[in-house]
């Protein structure tokens, strides 16, 4: 293997460190800003709901008392029946009382209904209750998980820079240089060769550099995949043995070499 090669493979692995711990100390705050965002969604359910059971309350409440008007009309009403003194004022009172009457069923039927949308609204108060309680939880709890991880993850990375900084001067300039150029378009600069393919694009290696890169003879030889544009390392402990192909003579021919 190429002197450098060995030397890449290892800042390889602290710039993915590197990478992935930065990506989390982006993402965290922006998971904990998501729980925010769901928590004040679901309060802003839940205001809706009470207002909504405010307003019902308030109708019922002006319901019972055009109930008790229209109970009072009958009320007088029938004291007015009492003292009429004509046919047509008698017939006149009936019809205010039967007027009242059927408003008054008509009231009732309607604080029925509100009743109802009352029931289900408390029951959606409810859920909606427990659902922020839930999400109060959770934010409480990833909100310190994502201070701890972040606390964490700033000494891993100075770690992990001191370990990148000490390295790259041990490498060729002009090796560096193409590595660093090729992580910066695809993200990564070395890929592995495994079975005869490129880990990284999965795209097979022709035999003949498949067998340059397995070839000890060419191990100072910096290689990349035709394909990706990567550099090549082979690990011969992680290469799968050949498999040996082994006739299976059918049943028929063993029936025909018996006789």
């Amino acid at each position: 293997m190429h002197p450098d090669l060995e030397k890449l493979i290892v800042l390889q692995r602290h710039d993915l460190e590197a990478k992935r711990l930065r990506e989390e100390m982006v993402a965290l705050p922006k998971h904990v800003a998501g729980l925010t965002a769901k928590l004040a969604a679901l309060e802003g359910q839940r205001a809706v709901v009470v207002d909504l059971l405010a307003k019902e309350e308030a109708l019922r409440r002006r319901q019972e008392s055009d109930v008790k008007d229209f109970r009072l009309k009958i009320e007088k009403g029938r004291k007015k029946i009492d003292a009429a003194t004509t046919a047509a004022m008698v017939t006149a009172f009936e019809h205010e009382i039967q007027f009242a009457e059927k408003e008054i069923s008509k009231l009732e039927d309607a604080e029925l209904e509100s009743m109802l949308r009352t029931e289900e609204m408390e029951a959606q108060r409810k859920v909606a209750d427990g659902a922020i309680a839930d999400a109060k939880a959770t934010l409480t709890r990833e909100r310190t998980r994502a201070v701890e991880t972040i606390d964490k993850d700033k000494l891993l990375l100075a770690e992990v820079e001191g370990l990148r900084g000490a390295l790259r001067p041990e490498i060729g300039e002009a090796t560096l240089a193409n590595y660093d150029r090729i992580a910066k378009g695809k993200g990564t600069g070395l890929a592995e060769a495994l079975n005869q393919k490129c880990t990284a694009c999965q795209m097979m290696l022709r035999p003949q550099r498949w067998n340059d890169i397995r070839d000890r003879g060419n191990s100072d030889e910096m290689m990349t995949c035709e394909t990706c544009g990567r550099l090549l390392f082979y690990d011969p402990a992680r290469d799968a043995p050949q498999r040996k192909t082994v006739a299976v003579e059918s049943i028929a021919a063993q029936i025909i070499r018996s006789l």
